[in-house]
C-alpha cells in the first residue's frame, strides 16, 4: 500500500495510473516528432498531450477502470470501458483540433490521440479483470488461525486480487481454526523464519487471543527489523478497506494514533473548497434543478422542497433542504422511518431523482450557509442520532466535522436503512474523520461522479 496525503492506495493501482499517464504523453509527443517531422508540432502539441493524459487519468478514475476486481464480470468491464471512451473521445478530438494552423497534419494528431486513449482504456479495463502478474503480487503472512484471521483473508480477497496469503502462522493459545488446515504453517520454525522462507512483505497480526504470551513481541520486532511490515487488525482494515472497524478498535488506538487533524488551516482550506465547488455546482446544475421543480409540481401535489431537521457539527441542529421525493403523507403517523430501497412512499419523479442523486442538490444552500460541507458524513435525524449514539460506540465522533452532501461512506457502502447498516457506514465515516484532507475530498468527489453515472446504491 502507498500512503498519499493520509490516504492509502493500492501500490499496483498507483503504478498503473502513472504508467498510463506517461504512455499517453510520450506516445503523442513521439508521434508528433516522428510522423509529422515538424519541430513546431512537438512544442505546440505538448500542452494538448499533457491535457489529454490528465483527462484520461481523471476519467479512468471516475469510471473505475483501475479498480481491479475478480468479481467484476466481462460485461461490466466492457461497459466501464465504453463509458470511459464516450467521455474521452469527444474531448480528445476537440483538444487536438485546437492546434495552430502552422502545425501540419493536425487532424492526424487528433486521430492518433483518439487511437491511443482507446487502446489505454481497453487494455486497462480488461487488465483490471484478468491480470494476475506475479510481479504485481504482494505476499502476506497472517499471524493467527481463528475467526479474525479469516476476516483478514476475506478482506484481502475482496479488496486486492494481487494480494496472496502464503499461509497462517498459529498462535500458541488459539484453539479454534477458521482457516484451511492446508494453509496453516507447521514445522516448529519461528515466525520470522517462516516469513523469510515464504518471501513475504507483510505480517498481519490477527490473533483472537493476545494475553498470556499469545503474541511474541520479540518475534514481531525481529520481523520488522528484517524489513517485513507488521500490521495489527485496525491498521490492516484502515489501509486495505478505508474503514475503521468497530470490532477491532479501541479508544487508545484512536487517541494515540495519528490523524483527526482539525486545525485552522485545514478548516479554512475546506471552507474555501466548499464555497468554490458549491458555486460551480449551482451554476452547472441550474437547468437540471429548474426542470426538477417543474416535474415535481406536475407529478404530485405539495411543496417542491422538503425541510427536515438534522444533526450537524458538534451536535448542532439545522434544517436540511432537499427536493421532495415522497408523498406529503409519508410520515403521517408521526413515527420517523428510514427510507427503504424501492420505498413505496416515493413518487414517480422521486424515484428518478433519488436514483440520480438530484434530490440532494438543494443542499448547496446549506453548504453556502456553512451548515454543511460538500464532503463529509451524511447528516442524520435527531431521533436516529439519539438511538445510534446509545447503541453504537464512537458514533458521536462523526459530528466533529461538518456533515456533507456526499461522503466516504456514500461512495463505499450501498444505501442502508438498519442499525447494522449504520454501523457499517460509521466505519467509513470514522476513517474520513481521522484522515480527511483536501486530497481525500477530491477523491470522494470523483467517486461520487462514478456513483451518479452507474446509479450504484440508489434507494
Amino acid at each position: 500500500m502507498v500512503r498519499i496525503f493520509n490516504h492509502h492506495f493500492n501500490a499496483n493501482v498507483v503504478l498503473q495510473m502513472t504508467l498510463d499517464f506517461i504512455f499517453v504523453l510520450l506516445t503523442l509527443l513521439g508521434f508528433a516528432a516522428v510522423y509529422l517531422q515538424n519541430a513546431n508540432a512537438v512544442v505546440e502539441s505538448a500542452t494538448q498531450s499533457l491535457s489529454l493524459a490528465t483527462w484520461t487519468f481523471v476519467v479512468g478514475s471516475v469510471t473505475g477502470i483501475y479498480q481491479a476486481s475478480p468479481e467484476r464480470s466481462l460485461q461490466q468491464a466492457v461497459t466501464r470501458a465504453l463509458v470511459a471512451t464516450v467521455l474521452v473521445l469527444p474531448l480528445t478530438f476537440i483538444i487536438f483540433n485546437l492546434l495552430p494552423d502552422n502545425v501540419t497534419n493536425s487532424p492526424a494528431m487528433a486521430y492518433a490521440a483518439m487511437a491511443t486513449v482507446v487502446a489505454v482504456i481497453g487494455h486497462r479495463s480488461l487488465a483490471g479483470r484478468f491480470s494476475r502478474s506475479a510481479l504485481l503480487q504482494s505476499r502476506i503472512l497472517v499471524l493467527g488461525t481463528g475467526p479474525m484471521a479469516r476476516q483478514v483473508s476475506d478482506s484481502l480477497m475482496a479488496s486486492d486480487p494481487h494480494a496472496i496469503i502464503v499461509g497462517y502462522f498459529p498462535g500458541p493459545n488459539e484453539k479454534e481454526h477458521a482457516v484451511p488446515a492446508s494453509q496453516i504453517l507447521t514445522g516448529g520454525a519461528s515466525l520470522v523464519a517462516a516469513a523469510q522462507r515464504a518471501g513475504v512483505s507483510e505480517v498481519v497480526v490477527a490473533l483472537s487471543e493476545r494475553r498470556s504470551g499469545s503474541m511474541s513481541l520479540r518475534d514481531l520486532l525481529e520481523c520488522k527489523v528484517n524489513g517485513i511490515r507488521v500490521s495489527d487488525l485496525s491498521t490492516h482494515f484502515e489501509k486495505r478497506l478505508g474503514q475503521i472497524r468497530l470490532d477491532h478498535v479501541n479508544a487508545g488506538w484512536l487517541i494515540f494514533g495519528d490523524g483527526f487533524n482539525q486545525g485552522l488551516l485545514r478548516t479554512s482550506i475546506k471552507r474555501a473548497f466548499d464555497l468554490l465547488c458549491s458555486a460551480l455546482l449551482l451554476v452547472a446544475t441550474a437547468p437540471v434543478m429548474l426542470l426538477t421543480i417543474l416535474l415535481i409540481k406536475l407529478d404530485s401535489p405539495g411543496p417542491v422542497f422538503y425541510r427536515q431537521e438534522r444533526v450537524g457539527l458538534n451536535g448542532k441542529r439545522f434544517d436540511v433542504i432537499k427536493f421532495r421525493s415522497m408523498r406529503c403523507d409519508a410520515e403521517e403517523d408521526g413515527n420517523p422511518r428510514w427510507a427503504q430501497k424501492s420505498d413505496d412512499r416515493t413518487t414517480r419523479v422521486g424515484r428518478l431523482i433519488r436514483r440520480m442523486r438530484i434530490d440532494e442538490l438543494p443542499q448547496i444552500y446549506n453548504v453556502l450557509k456553512g451548515q454543511m460541507s460538500m464532503i463529509g458524513p451524511r447528516p442524520e435525524r435527531p431521533y436516529f442520532v439519539d438511538n445510534l449514539t446509545h447503541d453504537i460506540p464512537y458514533y458521536a465522533v462523526r459530528h466533529s466535522v461538518k456533515p456533507g452532501i456526499t461522503g466516504w461512506a456514500q461512495v463505499r457502502y450501498q444505501y442502508g436503512a438498519t442499525v447494522e447498516d449504520a454501523k457499517q457506514k460509521l466505519q467509513y465515516d470514522l476513517y474520513y474523520v481521522k484522515n480527511h484532507t483536501l486530497f481525500l475530498d477530491l477523491l470522494i468527489a470523483f467517486e461520487t461522479a462514478s456513483v451518479v453515472l452507474t446509479g450504484k446504491g440508489a434507494r
